[in-house]
């Protein structure tokens, strides 16, 4: 991968999609990541979850104005409890959002608690060198990668995610 800024379409090629799976995007803001998936899955759903009603709002019109109809934006703190039910995605993406979130061991929780056995984990997060407000909120590939251990992810591999971006895939 070029050691550019991130390239969601790019990283998407370099885990094992189907385009039938059932996905789900944890802080999905207005769709960086939710569109590229949402072309990827094409006979596939991809649920988009964020707190923010604006992003939500923002994604679901570009997905509108986009004919991506494949989406469901909903709006939702990954940091509680979801709705969605136990063992009922293929894919959950946690990208750009554990250095803002307070619990991040929950989050990881929560995306496994979701997840189907033998499903899929995407997490992309701010290296060191990352041109973001605050040192202090980084969070380190060593630090995730102990955590989801120990709330029962087996790492599958490291992706190469960017100059300003770590990458790995965890399998549950």
């Amino acid at each position: 991968m070029e050691q550019g800024f991130l390239n969601p379409q790019q990283i998407l090629k370099s885990i094992p999609l189907k385009e039938d799976m059932i996905a789900c995007d944890f802080g999905s803001g207005s769709g960086g990541w939710t569109i590229p998936l949402a072309l990827e899955l094409k006979n596939g759903i991809v649920y988009a979850v964020d707190v923010l009603e604006e992003a939500v709002s923002a994604l679901s019109g570009k997905a509108i104005a986009q004919k991506i109809f494949n989406i469901k934006a909903v709006i939702g703190d990954v940091e509680k409890k979801t709705d969605f039910k136990d063992d009922y995605f293929d894919l959950v993406l946690v990208t750009n959002l554990l250095f803002q979130v307070s619990n991040k061991k929950f989050v990881l929780e929560e995306a496994r608690r979701i997840l189907k056995p033998n499903g899929i984990v995407l997490i992309i997060d701010w290296k060191n060198n990352a041109p973001i407000t605050s040192k202090e909120i980084i969070v380190s590939l060593e630090e995730i990668g102990a955590l989801s251990v120990i709330v029962g992810f087996k790492k599958e591999k490291e992706i190469p995610a960017g100059y300003f971006h770590w990458g790995l895939l965890l399998r549950k």
